[in-house]
């Protein structure tokens, strides 16, 4: 492993200040885009580079980072840069993302970075060759999370679309509910009259005793809208179960927040736990599928939130809740409906995993890259 020699970045990019956009230049469907410190702001047929450039935020979101392939207008709040002699542009972008570039900004009311201290940064330059061998083995990473991305988006459009399917209420003269979804004709029954319901409770914060080595998974409202529930951050004794109003909710128990800002969340317990009072658990019987229930009151969330009452936070009653209606379809009907939406939300946690992975994978390969290692 030989060391590679290391030059200041001002000895092999340029570094220039970016400039204002007149507004007599900001066009709605414009060939070029002009740059801010937090990425694309407007569009315009102007520009003021001709090729790759990096853009960084100098203003604001100071030491953010932009490689732009095509012409641009860097406005006032950004640098751009250019490469001096042999050098590979994309090369000093990944080698950048090493630098922690925010930290170089002085804070003094709107942060930011100055020119100096940017082109004073130590770089390790390795031969062009190498330069180029690296950017190609990080940007076929940076490809492959890309599509990853998109791949996420799509299993989402397609959940929504599954959603809107099975669940989206027709109103006709034969169905002035509004709630049997197009083309069905379920049984439409009231939460409250197919299940039972109840809220959790908080033992008392001051009894160190309720809280200390507690084995009892304990859920806040903010830990509903993880969907599908397979644990808890906090746990609560035995002797704090006992004097509160905190109860052990099943597994497949069906959990709606009710206050602040989750409220209207859906969440489905995987394990038994036990949860506070903003928490309305619906419990499980042989009358509904739990997952059916769980993705069918996910359409509900806004409206939930609607006819919720209190001032500037949402406050959903249990009354509200038991009052919902409910097309209850044949058991076997449940199953297959909740086991497609199922499938699409495994897929995309499967595509979440892998895109963890390509991010560690790219951090990685960058750091060691860039080590020379």
């Amino acid at each position: 492993m030989r060391t590679w020699p290391i030059k200041k970045l001002g000895e092999v990019i340029e570094i220039s200040y970016g400039k204002g956009l007149p507004k007599d230049s900001r066009i709605d469907s414009g060939k070029y885009f002009a740059y801010g410190s937090n990425g694309p702001v407007y569009s315009t047929d102007e520009s003021l580079t001709n090729g790759e450039t990096i853009v960084i935020g100098r203003k604001g979101t100071a030491g953010a980072l932009y490689f732009i392939s095509d012409p641009c207008w860097p406005i006032d709040t950004t640098f751009f840069a250019k490469p001096k002699n042999d050098v590979s542009l994309k090369f000093i972008y990944y080698l950048l993302r090493t630098k922690r570039l925010p930290s170089l900004a002085i804070v003094t009311g709107v942060p930011g970075i100055n020119r100096t201290t940017l082109a004073n940064i130590n770089v390790q330059l390795p031969p062009l060759t190498t330069q180029r061998q690296i950017v190609e083995r990080l940007d076929k990473i940076a490809e492959a999370q890309k599509l990853n991305d998109g791949l996420i988006q799509k299993a989402d459009e397609l959940f929504q679309s599954l959603l809107h399917k099975e669940f989206h209420p027709v109103r006709d003269s034969k169905n002035s509910n509004g709630v049997n979804p197009d083309g069905k004709d379920w049984e439409i029954k009231k939460l409250g009259d197919i299940a039972e319901t109840s809220s959790g409770g908080t033992p008392l914060k001051e009894k160190s005793e309720f809280y200390e080595n507690g084995t009892i998974p304990w859920l806040r409202s903010g830990e509903v809208s993880q969907g599908l529930i397979y644990k808890s951050e906090l746990c609560i004794t035995e002797k704090g179960l006992k004097q509160s109003s905190a109860k052990i909710f099943p597994i497949d128990t069906v959990l709606v927040a009710m206050y602040g800002a989750t409220a209207g969340k859906i969440g489905l317990l995987k394990f038994e736990a036990s949860t506070n009072q903003a928490i309305c658990g619906i419990f499980p019987n042989k009358k509904f599928i739990s997952e059916y229930l769980y993705y069918f009151l996910k359409t509900k969330t806004e409206y939930l939130i609607q006819i919720s009452t209190g001032g500037a936070q949402p406050n959903i009653s249990q009354t509200v809740i038991r009052n919902l209606k409910i097309p209850l379809p044949p058991l076997e009907v449940q199953k297959q409906i909740a086991a497609k939406l199922s499938a699409v939300q495994d897929y995309k946690k499967q595509l979440i995993a892998k895109r963890t992975k390509l991010k560690e994978l790219f951090d990685s390969v960058l750091h060691k890259s860039m080590k020379n290692e």
